[in-house]
């Protein structure tokens, strides 16, 4: 028996079955893909409000698009923010039902399947159950990072609890997504099934109210450990991680997210306005709003790249430091003749050695493969691919005089249809195309490492 008539829900679809399970159907109003946006969570709340009033024996919240369970909040909403007092009344609003959520008293079960991102994976940290279904598209992040902001629905909280403060550290700074297999193997979900037995899989396990799956006696030891005496060493372990990356300087959110959870057991409202983990620090920085500019950017540019037919078979890196070892290391992956300049031969040789594992890894010890694609990963301390690259692309430090320098002497040498591109992240691209005879060459690319 369905709600929605009764209740006029737009984007939330609760229907009862007779042995007294519920399903909450996401299913947001002209849109392909279901979002948080404000209006959802507003209907969110009154859903609950409904199921106080007569709660049922279990709930399984699932999605009702063909594919993808959410993908997280909505991220056009969150660039209209304009003010502190607006970016922490949207973290109260997500912080506060995910909290409701998770304290009712029936049990409650997400069943994932496809993509389950950012608030998405909030709203199914805030279930007492999850269950994934083993298909590739089925994925699950906390990717904010990589829009220069943190997991503040809860993520920081209940991540560390599901999988342990150590591996939800590293998930929540990389930002890197798992899949439904390694979801139940790390504890983020409690059981992997086909889609074809998926709805009844959930309706037994929702049902069976069973106690939430707990890990093996020693995981757990090390888990309390890790949550007491060992809690600042394993956050001062993962700052000297983001630190080897980046600087809290240009790129705060990695730094901010070890902090809220180490000083503030997760909670972001609870960090005080002058913290430089605070939402107002971290929804004011240059970082945050670039990152955003560039994930529309993206979006824009895939429409645009369907209709391309440009493949570049040379690209040319600037900057031998894990981002751009990487960036030369995934060139390579995907087939193109990569130079890698720095200002020595020794500086490249480390990524030389990153990028040899990771070769090893993705060709899963095909010796022949790793050699080939190694083969394809040149240094070039002197700069020489420059000259000859159909891509250019620059990931030095974030100095702005530098910057300009260096694109000046680029311009110079390299092709005159070669693309120049930046990887900056909290430098503006028309500061630094100024120093170009010809500006609109510059584009900005973004990595996520």
């Amino acid at each position: 028996m369905s709600e929605n008539m009764q209740h006029d829900w737009k984007h939330w679809r609760l229907r009862r079955e007779d042995g007294g399970l519920a399903w909450l159907e996401l299913d947001k109003a002209d849109a392909s893909t279901n979002v948080l946006s404000a209006e959802v969570m507003t209907e969110f709340g009154r859903v609950l409000d409904a199921l106080d009033a007569a709660p049922p024996k279990a709930l399984v919240i699932a999605s009702a698009k063909p594919a993808g369970f959410i993908a997280g909040a909505d991220i056009e909403e969150f660039s209209r923010i304009a003010s502190p007092a607006a970016a922490r009344a949207l973290v109260e609003r997500g912080w506060g039902l995910f909290n409701r959520l998770a304290a009712v008293r029936y049990p409650t079960l997400a069943l994932i399947r496809g993509h389950c991102m950012g608030g998405g994976l909030e709203l199914a940290l805030a279930c007492r159950y999850r269950l994934v279904v083993d298909e590739p598209g089925t994925r699950l992040a906390l990717p904010e990072v990589m829009l220069g902001i943190v997991p503040a629905w809860g993520g920081m909280l209940r991540l560390p609890q599901a999988v342990g403060p150590a591996t939800a550290l590293d998930l929540m700074l990389t930002g890197k997504a798992v899949d439904a297999r390694k979801a139940k193997r790390i504890g983020l979900a409690d059981d992997c099934v086909p889609a074809r037995v998926m709805e009844s899989a959930a309706r037994m396990m929702a049902l069976a109210a069973a106690p939430a799956r707990r890990p093996p006696l020693q995981e757990r030891l090390l888990r309390l450990a890790m949550n007491g005496p060992l809690r600042r060493v394993v956050a001062d372990k993962a700052r000297k991680q983001a630190a080897a990356k980046v600087s809290r300087e240009h790129y705060p959110a990695p730094f901010a997210i070890v902090d809220i959870w180490e000083k503030h057991g997760g909670n972001a409202l609870a960090v005080p306005a002058g913290d430089p983990a605070s939402l107002e620090a971290i929804f004011d920085s240059p970082t945050a709003k670039n990152l955003v500019r560039v994930f529309f950017l993206q979006e824009r540019l895939k429409a645009f790249g369907k209709e391309s037919d440009f493949a570049p078979r040379h690209v040319h890196v600037v900057g031998a430091g894990v981002m751009g070892g990487d960036i030369a290391a995934v060139c390579a992956l995907r087939g193109m003749t990569v130079t890698l300049q720095d200002q020595s031969v020794e500086r490249i040789a480390p990524a030389i050695q990153r990028a040899a594992r990771l070769f090893e890894r993705r060709h899963k010890g095909d010796a022949r493969q790793v050699r080939f694609t190694l083969d394809r990963l040149i240094a070039d301390p002197e700069g020489h691919g420059a000259a000859r690259a159909d891509v250019i692309i620059e990931a030095i430090f974030e100095d702005l005089a530098v910057k300009r320098s260096l694109f000046a002497e680029l311009e110079r040498r390299a092709r005159p249809e070669a693309v120049l591109a930046t990887n900056t992240s909290s430098l503006r691209l028309e500061d630094i195309a100024s120093a170009l005879q010809d500006p609109s060459r510059l584009v900005g690319v973004h990595f996520f490492n």
